[in-house]
């Protein structure tokens, strides 16, 4: 069914690749009103803004040059993130490393959220915030990325809360929780140590990483009305990794 979101108005942060520029492309199919955010110009959408959303001051403006654009805000994608090199196991990871990392994946959602849903609130019909956590959120590893995995936490305990307390007003939270997913960062990330990469991938019953438009999919159905009875909820779409404990062969 095409124009889910017809006349919805969507700001995506980290847009301009992999999950974020999938869920661009499917949204404006869809019949929304995109405004790419990222660090950099150029993202996807009609409108494309570069914002640091780790300033609270940069993230009012971003909501506010929306506003003033399209005349209301309908759907917050709050996806920005890092999984840098230098963020691993807690005893090698450094101070500022873990704070780098917490600032762009939590702080960040924190601020979007903070600013982004009393745009949500003044519409009659409320609004959809799809938070980017991960299936590190409910799982352990012992290929650790520490700060990573207690941000993408944070993310789901945040989107839970948020859609409880929002129940009432038309807002809906949801913390997205996608598995592995064949990105950009992923690619670089496995690049430099095919090992690792097979090591992850036994675990996956698919055999496979996820394509972005497949996660992106999951995006569609939460930020539109097909969901209108799914809040707080973490949104797994892993491939049943969370659920596996040994894998075809």
């Amino acid at each position: 069914m095409a124009g889910r979101l017809e006349g919805k108005v969507c700001v995506i942060t980290g847009a301009a690749g992999g999950i974020g520029a999938a869920t661009a492309a499917i949204f404006a199919q869809e019949g929304a009103t995109v405004v790419g955010v990222d660090l950099h110009d150029g993202s996807p959408g009609d409108l494309s803004l570069a914002v640091d959303v780790t300033e609270e001051h940069a993230v009012t403006t971003m909501y506010a040059q929306v506003r003033e654009a399209y005349g209301k805000i309908d759907v917050l994608f709050n996806n920005a993130g890092i999984a840098p090199d230098d963020d691993n196991s807690v005893l090698d990871t450094s101070l500022e490393a873990w704070q780098r990392v917490q600032d762009v994946n939590l702080k960040s959602v924190f601020l979007c959220c903070k600013h982004g849903i009393p745009h949500l609130l003044d519409n009659q019909h409320g609004g959809s915030v799809i938070n980017t956590a991960s299936f590190v959120a409910v799982m352990g590893a012992a290929t650790s990325q520490i700060s990573y995995t207690a941000s993408k936490g944070g993310v789901l305990s945040l989107s839970r809360e948020l859609g409880v307390e929002f129940a009432r007003r038309g807002v809906r939270v949801n913390a997205l929780c996608p598995g592995p997913v064949d990105t950009p960062l992923l690619q670089e990330l496995f690049a430099k140590d095919p090992a690792k990469a097979a090591r992850r991938m036994v675990h996956l019953p698919m055999g496979r990483f996820a394509r972005a438009d497949e996660i992106a999919k999951g995006v569609l159905f939460l930020a539109s009305d097909d969901s209108t009875y799914v809040t707080g909820s973490t949104f797994l779409i892993d491939g049943g990794l969370s659920g596996a404990y040994v894998t075809p062969e």
